[in-house]
């Protein structure tokens, strides 16, 4: 759907608490005057815990188009709130890895990221929910655009300090996985899929378990060769604890998505899962560790529609909305 240039209710709201979000504020004002969106109603958030609220103040004012800057973690926040409200989400990626503008082909230029605003069109993509769902837990949804994952991806997040990607920007995930890996303890899984499209699956002795919505995770690393956050599905995939070598082959696989393919990684498509786990684990959701198992995924297809360039191909415009 070609987007409407004349649109007059424009929210943007900035994490300056991502990578390039403080130092952004100022450019950003300048560019949405170049491409006509100067009236858009600005709020620059100074930390992460105020984003919420940020959120919520710009969709009570009813916005055709709420352009969101920051990381992967503040556009699933965002993601959440706008799914199924018809209000298009516009991306300013201003994070360390920017996984869902690569997904969505968004230029990763500032100056092109706002151009795109005004000239691009408007497609809509699917969302993954992740519900925490065990004894004494309270039933609360949590949003993800690219993968959430349990394993090796928390110590990973817990070694990326801001001031790690800061200095070293996409190299801090190889840096904080190979951290990550030395110190990694394996755990059991068994997977239910409450939908019947594949039998209950036990395994043992994992490294990581994860879920794909998306395309893109880790700073530009691919799901699967197939994946796409249009596909109305998720790529299920887990990683058995093997030698050093074994872990190695598998990293070169990454960035095409064909390690899924390697007989250490089991890979299934679905549109929902539970996974349980030997011992509660803590969620990475976009990369911000939100939830514990078990959990319960599940995917909304064409839940939320997104601003993307006129050349990309990264998904369509259904102009519907199914659970």
């Amino acid at each position: 759907m070609v987007l409407d240039p004349s649109l007059d209710r424009v929210c943007v709201v900035l994490n300056t608490a991502s990578r390039r979000g403080a130092e952004a504020v100022e450019e950003v004002r300048r560019l949405l005057d170049d491409a006509g969106l100067g009236h858009a109603r600005l709020d620059a958030v100074p930390v992460g815990s105020a984003l919420d609220a940020a959120l919520d103040a710009a969709l009570d004012t009813r916005p055709d188009l709420l352009v969101v800057g920051g990381g992967d973690g503040t556009l699933s926040a965002a993601a959440g709130k706008v799914a199924g409200t018809g209000v298009a989400l516009g991306v300013l990626p201003l994070g360390t890895a920017n996984d869902f503008a690569r997904t969505c082909q968004i230029p990763g230029r500032l100056d092109e990221a706002v151009r795109t605003l005004s000239t691009g069109k408007v497609v809509d993509v699917d969302l993954g929910r992740a519900r925490a769902f065990g004894p004494g837990t309270a039933a609360v949804s949590r949003p993800f655009l690219n993968v959430a994952s349990t394993g090796l991806s928390i110590g990973v997040t817990e070694r990326l300090s801001p001031r790690l990607k800061r200095r070293l920007g996409p190299l801090a995930y190889p840096v904080a996985t190979l951290s990550a890996y030395r110190h990694h303890q394996p755990f059991s899984v068994r997977l239910e899929f409450p939908d019947g499209d594949h039998p209950e699956l036990e395994l043992d002795d994992l490294l990581q378990v994860a879920v794909g919505n998306g395309r893109h995770y880790g700073g530009g690393n691919a799901v699967s060769p197939s994946a796409s956050v249009d596909d109305h599905t998720l790529d299920l995939y887990a990683i058995t604890r093997g030698r050093l070598r074994d872990h190695v082959s598998i990293a070169r696989l990454l960035k095409d998505g064909s390690f899924v393919e390697h007989d250490r990684v089991h890979h299934v498509l679905t549109r929902r899962v539970r996974v349980h786990t030997s011992t509660p684990q803590p969620v990475n959701l976009d990369g911000e560790v939100a939830l514990a198992t078990p959990v319960d995924f599940r995917v909304e297809r064409n839940a939320v529609h997104v601003v993307v360039p006129r050349a990309s191909t990264a998904a369509s415009y259904d102009g519907r909305r199914a659970a």
